[in-house]
């Protein structure tokens, strides 16, 4: 592969034995397949031999025996990462694209990655920090683990040598290597955060992904309290497709609305303390009933 598409999980030229590619029927249904010499892809319409499809070029259309013409490309990483086996549940690409411009991301970053799930945030990341950056990935369960190794050697057609994937506790293995940013995919960040802000250098982000409210509460009370951070932001995004035919121009039925909460908040300098807000808390904020991090007055 030349050296200005390392890391980018972009490939070129005919269609090889291994790869795996989207054919795409006229209705717009996706099918992921995996080349191999003398395989065959089986449809309600007949099957598509995978050797019509190796050594052609990208972009062709194939019959099948039963005459549906299917459309023949190499997966886009958002396609890749929706379609890729699986353990844990995938970061879906409107939120991967949120963290990546949430956090930061940029070319030749140090970047601390705990939750590594499937690996679909993992390539996002490489591809983002490229061959000058450094990804460290933590992932508890293996099982998890070899999943991401074998979807991001899938995707970036072997594995980046500036990605280590590390199988443990992030608090039990975190090293004092200093890092750039840090993104969270895991059930408690806010336990973490101590931590994590030894590592992260001022100015750094730290980035981390919830789904509840619940969740979402909990670690932006706890960066509040912790004090070595900037005031947490804390977004969601949605995202609706069009129908566009002639004059019938509308938004579609179908969506991707919520699936998660991105947060971030910058890491402030050693001795510093960011300054306290300036609103005024919403009635029953800080209710008898809460029962947060929130350091309360009495």
């Amino acid at each position: 592969m030349p050296d200005h598409l390392e890391l980018s999980g972009v490939r070129r030229g005919p269609f090889e034995v291994g790869e795996r590619i989207t054919l795409t029927d006229p209705k717009g249904r996706r099918h992921s397949i995996v080349l191999a010499a003398g395989g065959l892809f089986h449809t309600t319409k007949g099957s598509v031999s995978h050797d019509d499809l190796i050594a052609q070029p990208e972009g062709m259309v194939v019959n099948t025996t039963g005459g549906m013409p299917f459309l023949a490309m190499r997966p886009l990483l958002h396609e890749f990462t929706v379609s890729m086996p699986r353990g844990a549940a995938v970061v879906y690409p409107k939120d991967a694209a949120q963290i990546l411009m949430s956090a930061d991301i940029f070319p030749g970053a140090r970047v601390l990655e705990a939750g590594a799930g499937s690996g679909a945030l993992t390539c996002s990341l490489l591809r983002s920090i490229g061959p000058g950056g450094s990804l460290t990935s933590y992932e508890r369960r293996e099982d998890f683990a070899n999943f991401a190794r074998r979807n991001v050697a899938n995707f970036f057609a072997a594995t980046p040598a500036n990605w280590e994937l590390r199988v443990g506790d992030l608090v039990g293995c975190l090293t004092d290597e200093p890092v750039d940013r840090v993104v969270l995919d895991m059930l408690a960040p806010w336990e973490c955060v101590a931590p994590l802000a030894e590592v992260i250098v001022p100015g750094g982000v730290l980035c981390a992904y919830v789904t509840t409210t619940t969740q979402l509460a909990q670690t932006v009370e706890t960066l509040r309290v912790h004090g070595g951070f900037t005031e947490p932001e804390a977004t969601e995004s949605l995202v609706r497709a069009w129908h566009v035919e002639g004059l019938a121009v509308r938004p579609r039925h179908d969506m991707v609305g919520h699936t998660g909460f991105v947060i971030t908040a910058r890491r402030m300098a050693p001795g510093f303390t960011a300054p306290l807000r300036k609103r005024r808390p919403a009635p029953g904020a800080y209710g008898d009933d809460y029962k947060g991090p929130h350091n309360l007055p009495g």
